[in-house]
């Protein structure tokens, strides 16, 4: 019996498989409203057999957005906008999930086949905010430290956009807690050095986090997975690291979350990242195994045969696919053959089954 395609159960929730569809920014969206492109990225996924599609990070705020171009749900507006593509990837079998996001002090840079560079306030760019005054790398601007009602403002911009996402027809959300946002800003004494009661200790730095996941937690409802996406290591010496991130997952296994999306780095951009097939797994396997909480594990998985031996050692419950799904938005259909696997495919592709 396959694991990976193993149907597996959250809540009330069933995904006909543990295939998951990583959130990938497409940075192809006009004042963060979802359109076209993402309606035929995101579903190919689903009619490709994916248990989960997950939209990219979609910004709570305008100035939540990394770039110009990024997604958001901070209207009415883009709730409407989102049903077409929820819809649609949940008559094609899959469940829709978004993960909801602030980028912190990553914000307002231009798209990366322009070159990623700040985008200048004159340019239509914006002010980043973070916990403390201290840009990302040297050449980028200055954040803005925010003030404690501007922190309590993005909790209320996560709970809004989580309400939103109900509205729009999504299944299962995340919280972006990785990758050098601004989640993870708080949590890592690398950029999170407040005096106050959102710095210091480690009970501090994840203050806010833990804020934003028993906000959201109490607006979505419980019969819909709640996960999270951590950053389990910033592979930088005194920086946040996998004993920390045990530490958060305890906390957020106690407010109700349901699973832990185990990813790495992003805080600083000279970290040395041992990147290789699985090399993040261990961190997910650790998590699962010390917290009792499910987990996912994602980076550098190509193979059906890797994949399914993760999941057959028990290191994580499922996987995230990213890039490999930009290459073959038919990744589970082909790996089911490989696997030996019978899986039902779209009627209306049956006939190149065989």
């Amino acid at each position: 019996m396959s694991q990976l395609f193993t149907e597996l159960k959250i809540g009330e929730i069933r995904f006909r498989n543990r295939i998951f569809v990583s959130p990938m920014c497409q940075y192809s969206s006009t004042e963060g409203m979802p359109n076209d492109w993402h309606l035929v990225h995101l579903g190919s996924r689903a009619v490709g057999g994916a248990g989960m599609v997950m939209v990219e990070a979609t910004a709570v705020t305008p100035v939540g957005r990394i770039s110009p171009g990024d997604l958001g749900l901070w209207s009415d507006a883009h709730t409407e906008a989102f049903k077409p593509i929820t819809r649609f990837i949940r008559e094609h079998g899959a469940v829709a999930a978004i993960q909801l996001a602030h980028a912190g002090r990553k914000a307002s840079t231009d798209l990366p086949w322009r070159g990623g560079k700040v985008v200048a306030n004159a340019n239509g760019g914006w002010q980043p905010q973070a916990p403390s005054a201290i840009p990302f790398n040297s050449d980028g601007p200055v954040p803005t430290a925010m003030e404690k009602k501007e922190i309590d403002k993005a909790v209320d911009n996560f709970v809004a956009a989580a309400r939103r996402a109900l509205l729009a027809g999504f299944e299962c959300i995340e919280l972006h807690m990785a990758h050098g946002y601004l989640l993870h800003e708080f949590l890592s004494p690398l950029s999170n050095q407040r005096k106050d009661d959102y710095g210091g200790p480690l009970e501090n730095r994840m203050r806010l986090p833990l804020r934003v996941a028993e906000a959201v937690r109490e607006v979505w409802p419980a019969r819909l997975p709640l996960l999270v996406r951590i950053s389990a290591t910033d592979w930088v010496e005194d920086g946040w690291d996998i004993e920390q991130s045990v530490t958060l997952c305890r906390e957020l296994k106690k407010i109700g979350v349901d699973m832990i999306d185990c990813s790495s780095g992003g805080m600083l951009p000279t970290a040395s990242i041992p990147v290789g097939p699985g090399f993040q797994t261990p961190f997910a396997q650790r998590i699962r195994q010390e917290v009792g909480i499910a987990t996912i594990t994602v980076g550098m998985i190509t193979a059906p045969a890797q994949a399914e031996h993760i999941l057959h050692t028990g290191q994580a419950d499922a996987v995230m696919l990213a890039r490999e799904f930009l290459r073959d938005p038919y990744w589970p259909l082909h790996a089911a053959a490989a696997l030996r696997v019978d899986v039902k495919w779209p009627v209306q592709y049956e006939r190149a089954k065989a």
